[in-house]
């Protein structure tokens, strides 16, 4: 289906302006399947967000500063995320050892288990942009690329 039949909308301000507009139709649209994936292991997308960081960087640990950097959603709050995920077990939290101030995250290995769940199910997270070919793929991630270079 396009976009005009999907937001029952027939004009748009120019060619720039249905982009804009169907890039964020599309990233709901890519949410909401993956919303599933992650309701079957109880955690929201920004706490897989969080384990996927924490896992990059194991088995050191590290800050919500260093989350908050490398999160895909800067709007959300990485130290009430973080506590949920310790209640959850799915993350560590413990005082610095070099810095009392700074508060150490890692993931637990039951978190890592949660990940490695995610990670079998790949081909339906995959399959989300499965209507393109690789090669359409890779065209795409660089033009997204080039829409967030600076001028």
């Amino acid at each position: 289906m396009s976009l005009e039949q999907d937001i029952k909308q027939a004009k748009f301000r120019n060619e720039h302006h249905k982009a804009s507009i169907n890039i964020i139709y599309t990233y709901n649209w890519v949410m909401e399947r993956q919303k599933a994936l992650f309701d079957a292991e109880n955690i929201t997308p920004q706490q897989f967000n969080i384990l996927r960081i924490l896992r990059g960087s194991a088995p050191r640990p590290i800050s919500t500063l260093q989350i908050r950097e490398r999160m895909l959603d800067r709007m959300s709050d990485p130290s009430r995320i973080v506590d949920r995920l310790v209640l959850k077990g799915l993350a560590g939290k413990k005082t610095c050892t070099s810095d009392k101030r700074l508060v150490d995250i890692s993931i637990t290995d039951t978190g890592l288990k949660l990940l490695q769940r995610l990670d079998a199910k790949n081909a339906e997270m995959d399959a989300t942009l499965g209507a393109l070919s690789e090669d359409e793929v890779k065209t795409l991630n660089i033009l997204l690329d080039k829409i967030r270079k600076p001028d």
